[in-house]
């Protein structure tokens, strides 16, 4: 029995398709929750910093200027004035049918190209956060899973946001017996851009000032003082840009998940961002969508503890359920705590308990 196998790694080569009118995009992201600490294949995460979720929610609602960001070359041959349509449910049998041990938030859209053809393809998209051994073999399974499907050209395409420089999968592929089998992707590494933080910021696109939110949260994980000072940054380029206000809003919210502070220095950068509002004549995100952000970190948190608890402990009471509720942010995250080694469902709850 042949056991060898060959794995071609090809750096900064583009996938080999056929480009026509209409084209399904497949984006799939892994799905994390604020203050996630999973552990993947390759390195342990030491960070409280949630990306994954600002990052779904900034190419759902800034697509084209995600792809003239990162892959300018495909955004060349996207016509544009058609809006690109999500659909969610035509791809959703794929993730299910792929038992690769990760869960996905997997996303379909539809654009139109500026040849004119009649036909389409589908574009595989994914947004990796940290390094794993197994990410150009996913790459790989995904593209024929998409087109043993739809039987369809595939092209896939990477964002890789981890912190490894010297990590960048761009094929995965095996040559054996005279047959050759491989994928080659490109893949825009954000390690790359690190020192341009000066030229992201002059830049109107918004996923610059992601990239640049990015980074910044890498940066100054450990240092509240200087991440303060970033995010102040980051924030008076919003109300600079003179962007229409859900853009502000929906940026904001990026990099307010991306960017924790403290709560004194949160409260600090929202009298800022108060200030700014006042002299620009402007209220954007102070006020009530202060209120609303904060509502929905605490909704997040309290959905992320009953996820656990249920893996943990099985399916939970209606009383426990409840209990979730009314919960403040600081009563949460004791609790998250508790949850990592809590012998019984109770003792997640006892506060005075050691665990």
């Amino acid at each position: 029995m042949l056991q060898k196998r060959t794995f071609i790694f090809v750096r900064n080569k583009l996938a080999t398709v056929t480009l026509h009118t209409q084209i399904d995009l497949y984006i799939i992201q892994e799905e994390k929750s604020p203050d996630d600490n999973r552990v993947d294949s390759d390195e342990k995460a030491t960070v409280t910093d949630d990306y994954d979720s600002p990052w779904k929610e900034a190419v759902e609602h800034y697509f084209p200027e995600f792809m003239e960001f990162y892959f300018p070359n495909a955004y060349a041959k996207i016509d544009w004035s058609t809006e690109p349509i999500f659909l969610d449910q035509e791809l959703r049998a794929v993730v299910q049918d792929a038992e690769l041990g990760k869960r996905f938030i997997d996303k379909l859209v539809s654009v139109q190209l500026i040849n004119g053809d009649e036909k389409w393809i589908y574009i595989h998209i994914e947004v990796q956060g940290n390094r794993q051994s197994e990410f150009a073999e996913r790459m790989f399974v995904y593209n024929y899973r998409i087109f043993d499907r739809y039987r369809r050209p595939v092209a896939s395409m990477a964002v890789l946001a981890d912190e490894h420089d010297n990590w960048k999968p761009t094929s995965y592929g095996f040559d054996v017996l005279g047959c050759e089998h491989t994928l080659k992707f490109p893949a825009a590494k954000l390690t790359d851009y690190h020192d341009q933080l000066d030229e992201l910021q002059a830049l109107e696109n918004s996923f610059a000032i992601v990239t640049a939110a990015h980074i910044q949260t890498q940066r100054t994980r450990k240092n509240d003082s200087a991440r303060h000072q970033a995010k102040r940054v980051l924030v008076h380029l919003l109300y600079d840009r003179k962007w229409e206000r859900q853009k502000i809003i929906d940026l904001y919210h990026v990099i307010e998940w991306m960017m924790k502070l403290p709560k004194e220095l949160e409260q600090q950068l929202w009298q800022e961002i108060t200030e700014i509002e006042e002299s620009k004549n402007m209220q954007y995100v102070s006020s009530g969508e202060r209120i609303g952000i904060e509502k929905g970190v605490i909704q997040g948190e309290a959905e992320m503890l009953r996820v656990m608890l249920k893996y943990r402990f099985g399916d939970l009471p209606e009383a426990t359920i409840n209990k979730l509720k009314p919960a403040n942010e600081d009563q949460l995250k004791k609790w998250l705590i508790n949850a990592i080694s809590a012998p019984t469902l109770d003792a997640v709850f006892n506060d005075d308990k050691s665990h």
